[in-house]
């Protein structure tokens, strides 16, 4: 599997993805159904990192495990990257506070690594770049095997992720809604129908180097309108939701928060963190409002501040979890 490109620090959105449009469409052809495990390494009591042969992705991929031990039955939940995903380990490990937080919870968090820019989705043609990742077909059908042989599993899983992955959260969990009983966005933005959320997908691709047209094809095709949840809201009726995003109001968490001068000026980064968090909220808000239309019961997250950043989101995971978690125990 090709890994993509690091050249940026981007999460999910850029100012662009606030102006244009967008458009959605049909399932990609699955790849082959085989993975298993070729290494495995205890990285304390409750966390092990495993490496994964996948037929569908041709390759490895990294994938981390957080599990209270033992082969009792338990639900599983999988936590997905934003664009800007880690290559080796996933960012809600290093940044998001993940191991400490499900230290001790009864459930196998299961959090891949290697996603950046991809969506988590099977990609319809080979990317100069990014290659032919077929994501979809190793999460839904590859993956879920292996966590059950080597952990465990009651059957109840929940997917959840940030920015990008928030998007890709329930486009998984609105594709395959025999999988999941839970779906969590945070900071994301499901629907990918309208011009601004369309810019927003393209730009996020683009920015990894890759063309969003060999991941979904051109604007109005198939592809886009079946990677859309806003448009298979029936398949998430019943399901645990919870949507959270910040109004993008610059708030203390911000003025104190840990920069990398890499990254450039402390003031630069929070503005730019203000701008993506505007559009997470707008499309999200939009999302609640479709759901809340049709009769689809979710639980809100919004906030009045917050920018588009780690501070923000390890916030928001417990709240995530109170939704996701009753629902696969």
């Amino acid at each position: 599997m090709r890994k993509p490109s690091r050249r940026f620090a981007l999460t999910a959105f850029t100012t662009a993805a606030l102006l244009a449009p967008m458009i959605a469409v049909a399932p990609a052809k699955a790849a082959p159904s085989g993975a298993h495990v070729v290494e495995k390494k205890q990285r304390g009591m409750h966390r092990t990192d495993l490496e994964i042969k996948s037929e569908a992705m041709n390759g490895t991929v990294p994938v981390t495990v957080l599990s209270p031990g033992g082969a009792a039955p338990r639900g599983t939940l999988y936590m997905l990257d934003g664009a800007d995903a880690g290559e080796k380990v996933s960012d809600w490990i290093t940044k998001g506070g993940a191991g400490e937080f499900f230290a001790g919870r009864n459930v196998n968090v299961v959090l891949p690594a290697g996603g950046a820019g991809s969506f988590y989705t099977n990609w319809i043609r080979k990317d100069g770049e990014l290659g032919k990742p077929q994501w979809e077909t190793f999460l839904t059908e590859e993956l879920p095997k292996v966590i059950a042989a080597q952990f465990g599993s009651n059957g109840r899983n929940a997917v959840m992720g940030l920015s990008m992955g928030g998007q890709s959260a329930f486009a998984l969990a609105s594709r395959h809604p025999e999988l999941y009983r839970g779906v969590a966005s945070l900071s994301g933005c499901p629907p990918v129908s309208e011009p601004a959320n369309e810019a927003y997908v393209r730009t996020t691709v683009a920015k990894g180097g890759g063309n969003a047209d060999n991941m979904w094809g051109r604007t109005g095709s198939k592809q886009w309108k079946a990677h859309d949840p806003s448009l298979r809201l029936e398949a998430l009726r019943g399901k645990a939701l919870f949507l959270s995003a910040g109004s993008g109001a610059v708030g203390p968490l911000d003025l104190t928060a840990k920069r990398d001068p890499k990254e450039g000026p402390a003031d630069a980064q929070i503005a730019a963190g203000s701008a993506l968090e505007v559009g997470a909220y707008r499309c999200s808000l939009q999302f609640a409002a479709k759901l809340s239309s049709e009769g689809i019961n979710f639980t809100p997250g919004f906030r009045l501040i917050g920018t588009h950043s780690w501070d923000y989101w390890k916030r928001d995971l417990p709240n995530a979890w109170a939704t996701l978690g009753p629902a696969i125990s």
